[in-house]
């Protein structure tokens, strides 16, 4: 994909999106994810806004933003199925080593 075919608003969503990680339970400020993602504040609000409509940031009662529950029940799935992934994993190659012991 050409870079003139991504959507600079879609690509500064997420930016905001990523900005919020490690921030769960602080959030941060309009002013902080600016100065990270280096955006306007304008443009960050914008951006918040949408997340915030789509369900995947919320501002705290503290008035900083971070992830909704929603996000991080994505972040909480893909865990899960990982896991799974490597349960199955490993129960194959314990079929594998048992069977090559017969």
């Amino acid at each position: 994909m050409h870079s003139s075919q991504i959507s600079t608003s879609g690509t500064r969503i997420l930016k905001v999106l990523k900005a919020l990680k490690g921030y769960t339970l602080t959030g941060l400020s309009n002013g902080d994810i600016a100065k990270m993602i280096n955006e306007s504040p304008v443009n960050v609000t914008r951006a918040l806004q949408t997340l915030i409509e789509e369900g995947l940031v919320i501002k705290l009662d503290n008035g900083l933003f971070a992830h909704s529950v929603q996000m991080l029940q994505i972040a909480q799935a893909h865990a899960i199925h990982i896991t799974k992934m490597q349960d199955q994993i490993t129960e194959i190659n314990q079929r594998i080593t048992a069977g090559s012991r017969g």
